[in-house]
C-alpha cells in the first residue's frame, strides 16, 4: 500500500529550542554585488555560490557536497528556496541517500538553510499561494511551454519558490529525467506537438528545440541564483521583534468574517525568531468565540509557520484536526502581517488571515454586515477594531454621501454599534468606513436590491476517503450577492459585489453521460452552511459495474433561504451554481508539515 510521502519523517521535527544566535547573515552573501545585466542572463559566472558557514551543514551535508576554497558546497550553495523547499531537499536525502540526522540537527540545518540560502520578500510573495496551500488555479505569466512542462506533475509554485544558478537548473531537470522514468515521453508529448516545420507568415523561426533546452533557459533568467532582491534583503536581514498585542481581522469562507487579537510572546532569546501565541476572536455572524494557543518559528526573517490548537469549533466537521498550521508573510515594518490558517486532510479547511500590530491609537478592522439598503432607517452595523473610543459621537463615524449616523447604540475598545439611515438617492456601491482618528480598513455596500448571485468556488474538488487509510477533503461553498453596476449588466466589470448571505444548498445532476446518476452517490451538501461531504472511497455495488462513487454535479444556491421569513421580504429569488468534481483520494501526498515545529 502506498504511504503519504509527507509523514515519512514527521517525528524528526518535534518542536526544540531554536538555534543559539540567529541573527541573519553577518554580511551580504558574495553575489550581493552582481550586475542585473548579468544576473538575467542565465550564464555561470565564477565568483557565484553563496558559501556555508554553519558547522553542523558543513558536517552533514559535506561528505556527498564538496566544499570549495571559498566554503561552498556543491549543489547547496547554488540554490535558494523557502522552508518547505529545503525541508524537500533534507527529507529526500534521508530517505534516499540514508543521511543520518537526528531530530535536532534536522531542525537546525532546516533554520540554516532557510535564513541563509532563502528568498527575499519579493521572491517569496509569488509563491504564497503554494505555501499557504491554496486550492486555486494559477496562471503562470512566464514562458508556457515551461508552465506545461511542469504542472504535467506539479503546481507551478514548486517551481516559483525556488532560486538556481543556470548548471543547476540544468541538473534538476535531468534529475526529473534519471529518477523519473517516463519524464521524456511526458515532454515531448506536452510540447512535441506544437513544433513547426516552417516560419509563420511575418514571424520568426520556428523555435523546436528540445522542451528541456528552452526551460532551462527560461528558468535560468526568470529565476536566477543571484538577484537585487535577495542581495539587499540579506544584507539588513535581522530577526523581527514581533512581541506584543496583534488585532486580527480574518474571512472563513461560508461563515463570514472574523475578529480578534493575537497576543505574540517571544521564546528563550529575543533573537531566536521563536514565539508562543495566544489567539481569541470572534464570527461576526452568529457571535461565536474561539480561542487557540500555538508557536511559531520565524524564518528568512519574515516567514512565519506556526501551528495551534484550541477551543470552540471553527469546523464542525467529524474526524477533522483541531490543529491548525499558519503560514503569514510578516512586513518589513513589523507592524502588519496575513496570510493563511488552515486544516484538513488536505489543507483545504482555513481562514484568510490579516493582522495589524495595535499600539495606543485606534485601529478599524472591518464590519459585521456587509450591506445597506438604500431608503431604510435604524439599520445597525457592527464596527470591529482596538482601541477604539468609547466616547464617540455620531459626527465621528463617517460612510460618505448620502449615509447619515443616527447614533451610537454602544461601544467598546474592540467593537462598535452603529445606527444608520441610507436616503433613497445614495449613491451605489463601496463605501469606506471611517472613525475619527483611527487607521485601518473597512468597508460596506450601498445597494438598493440584489440581482444575482454567484457561487464560490465556480469550480469546487472534494475526495472521497473516510476509510482507514484516506481520509475525505471537503469543499466549502459560499453565496456571494452582487448588483449591477452603472450599465445595468450582471457580469460586467462595475458590478458591485455586496457579500456573504445565506442560501439555501442543494445538490443536481451534471448530464454528462446517459442516465447520470451521480448525484445520488457523490456525497451531501449541508442545506443551511454550503459544507460538502463526500461520500466513503470504494466500488459501490449499487452503481453500475461497481464503480466508486466519484463523479461530477451542479453546487445550486438559491437566495433567499426562505423567501416568507427572510428579512430581507423584498428581495426577489436568485439562484447560483458552481460545478463540483468529487473524486478519489490523492494516494501520494507531498507536504512539508514539520517547518511550523
Amino acid at each position: 500500500m502506498l504511504k503519504r510521502v509527507g509523514c515519512f519523517l514527521c517525528v524528526i521535527f518535534a518542536v526544540l529550542p531554536a538555534p543559539p544566535g540567529f541573527g541573519g547573515p553577518a554580511q551580504p552573501p558574495p553575489t550581493a554585488t552582481a550586475a542585473p545585466r548579468a544576473q538575467a542572463s542565465g550564464e555561470e559566472k565564477p565568483d557565484e555560490g553563496i558559501p556555508v558557514t554553519s558547522d553542523l551543514v558543513k558536517r552533514k551535508c559535506g561528505t556527498c557536497h564538496r566544499a570549495d576554497e571559498k566554503g561552498r558546497l556543491t549543489r547547496i550553495s547554488y540554490r535558494r528556496t523557502t522552508p518547505e523547499g529545503w525541508e524537500q531537499t533534507i527529507k529526500r536525502m534521508i530517505t534516499l541517500n540514508n543521511l543520518p540526522l537526528e531530530p535536532a540537527e534536522a531542525r537546525d540545518v532546516l533554520r540554516y538553510l532557510a535564513d541563509h540560502h532563502g528568498l527575499a520578500p519579493e521572491e517569496a510573495k509569488p509563491a504564497a499561494f503554494e505555501v499557504e496551500r491554496r486550492l486555486i488555479e494559477y496562471t503562470y505569466a512566464g514562458d508556457k511551454d515551461t508552465e506545461q512542462l511542469c504542472t504535467t506533475c506539479h503546481s507551478m509554485g514548486r517551481v516559483i519558490w525556488q532560486r538556481r544558478t543556470k548548471e543547476e537548473w540544468t541538473l534538476l531537470l535531468e534529475m526529473h529525467r534519471a529518477i523519473y522514468p517516463g519524464t521524456d515521453t511526458v515532454f515531448r508529448r506536452t510540447v512535441g506537438q506544437r513544433r513547426q516545420s516552417a516560419p509563420q507568415a511575418g514571424g520568426p523561426p520556428p523555435d523546436n528545440r528540445h522542451p528541456m533546452d528552452k526551460a532551462i533557459e527560461h528558468l535560468s533568467s526568470a529565476f536566477p541564483l543571484t538577484s537585487a532582491e535577495w542581495a539587499a534583503w540579506s544584507a539588513t536581514m535581522r530577526p523581527p521583534q514581533l512581541q506584543g498585542r496583534w488585532a486580527l481581522a480574518g474571512y472563513q469562507p461560508g461563515r463570514g468574517p472574523v475578529f480578534g487579537q493575537v497576543v505574540v510572546t517571544s521564546q528563550g532569546d529575543p533573537n531566536s525568531g521563536e514565539f508562543t501565541t495566544e489567539t481569541t476572536f470572534t464570527y461576526a455572524r452568529g457571535g461565536q468565540t474561539v480561542t487557540r494557543r500555538g508557536r511559531g518559528l520565524v524564518y528568512t526573517g519574515f516567514q512565519w509557520r506556526g501551528r495551534s490548537t484550541g477551543e470552540g469549533t471553527s469546523f464542525p466537521i467529524a474526524g477533522v484536526s483541531t490543529d491548525w498550521r499558519e503560514v503569514l508573510f510578516v512586513d518589513r515594518d513589523w507592524r502588519h502581517a496575513e496570510g493563511r490558517w488552515f486544516t484538513g486532510a488536505y489543507n483545504e479547511l482555513g481562514l484568510d488571515v490579516r493582522l495589524h500590530r495595535v499600539g495606543a491609537d485606534p485601529v478599524v478592522l472591518g464590519t459585521a454586515e456587509s450591506m445597506i439598503k438604500t431608503g431604510a432607517s435604524r439599520q445597525e452595523l457592527h464596527l470591529f477594531g482596538a482601541n477604539l473610543p468609547s466616547n464617540a459621537s455620531p459626527a465621528d463615524v463617517n460612510f460618505g454621501p448620502g449615509v447619515t449616523v443616527d447614533r451610537i447604540v454602544s461601544a467598546t475598545p474592540t467593537q462598535m454599534v452603529v445606527s444608520v439611515s441610507v436616503a433613497p438617492d445614495a449613491s451605489l456601491g463601496r463605501r469606506s468606513v471611517m472613525i475619527a482618528g483611527a487607521t485601518g480598513e473597512a468597508s460596506v455596500a450601498v445597494y438598493n436590491t440584489i440581482d444575482f448571485i454567484k457561487v464560490r468556488p465556480q469550480s469546487g474538488l472534494a475526495r472521497l476517503g473516510g476509510g482507514a487509510a484516506y481520509q475525505k477533503q471537503f469543499q466549502q461553498f459560499e453565496a456571494i450577492a452582487y448588483a449591477k453596476g452603472p450599465d445595468g449588466k450582471a457580469d460586467t466589470k462595475d458590478d458591485v459585489e455586496l457579500g456573504l448571505v445565506d442560501a439555501l444548498w442543494t445538490i443536481e445532476e451534471f448530464a454528462a453521460t446517459f442516465k447520470d446518476d451521480d448525484k445520488d452517490f457523490v456525497g451531501e451538501i449541508d442545506a443551511e452552511t454550503g459544507l460538502f461531504t463526500p461520500n466513503v472511497d470504494g466500488p459501490n455495488p449499487k452503481r453500475k459495474n461497481n464503480a466508486n462513487n466519484y463523479g461530477d454535479v451542479w453546487v445550486v444556491a438559491a437566495y433567499p433561504r426562505n423567501l416568507g421569513r427572510d428579512r430581507a421580504s423584498d428581495a426577489r429569488p436568485v439562484k447560483g451554481r458552481a460545478h463540483l468534481l468529487v473524486t478519489v483520494p490523492s494516494y501520494i501526498m507531498f507536504d512539508q508539515p514539520e517547518v511550523a515545529r
